[in-house]
């Protein structure tokens, strides 16, 4: 009976560190690692605020050296003011030995950082639709423009007729 009572079921699930043993040390290295750049993300987010956060990211942090990856070079120019700053707020968040911020430009990342924007601005468009009452107000606002402008505002109202129709 004792040794019934010590048998494994083969389908119950393992608990993650008896997984996790027979692996190398790396994965889970890898996973420290990662939760530290997310950490370090999310502190570069709170510095910076919403619009500037979106072009850049935290490349790495080794050796107390912080690197801040931009999206473009006039990006990094104002991030270059912005050092003292960006220490002083992750010196607060817990890293004391951090000594130096460096801001690289990294083209992937502007590839990585519009890829992200694209589909959330597709999303966007998808939703984005024109008001019957929008298309009257154009086309009497096209009554009294200029005839290159009543042209352009007539064929948005046309549009707003479409969408509607759809």
């Amino acid at each position: 009976m004792g040794s019934k009572s010590l048998a494994k079921n083969r389908y119950n699930p393992k608990p993650l560190d008896e997984v996790m043993g027979g692996w190398s040390d790396k994965l889970n290295q890898y996973g420290q690692k990662s939760a530290q750049a997310a950490q370090l993300q999310s502190c570069l987010e709170d510095t910076l605020g919403p619009i500037l956060s979106k072009k850049c990211r935290v490349a790495h942090y080794k050796e107390g050296t912080l690197t801040i990856e931009a999206a473009s070079a006039t990006l990094a120019t104002r991030l270059n003011f912005l050092k003292m700053d960006i220490l002083s707020a992750f010196r607060k968040v817990g890293l004391h030995d951090c000594a130096l911020v460096k801001i690289t430009t990294n083209p992937e990342a502007q590839q990585r950082l519009s890829n992200k924007v694209e589909s959330q601005s597709s999303t966007y468009q998808a939703n984005r639709s024109m008001s019957q009452a929008t298309g009257e107000h154009l086309l009497a606002l096209a009554q009294s423009a200029p005839p290159s402008l009543k042209a352009k505002l007539e064929r948005l109202a046309k549009h707003a007729n479409t969408t509607q129709k759809k």
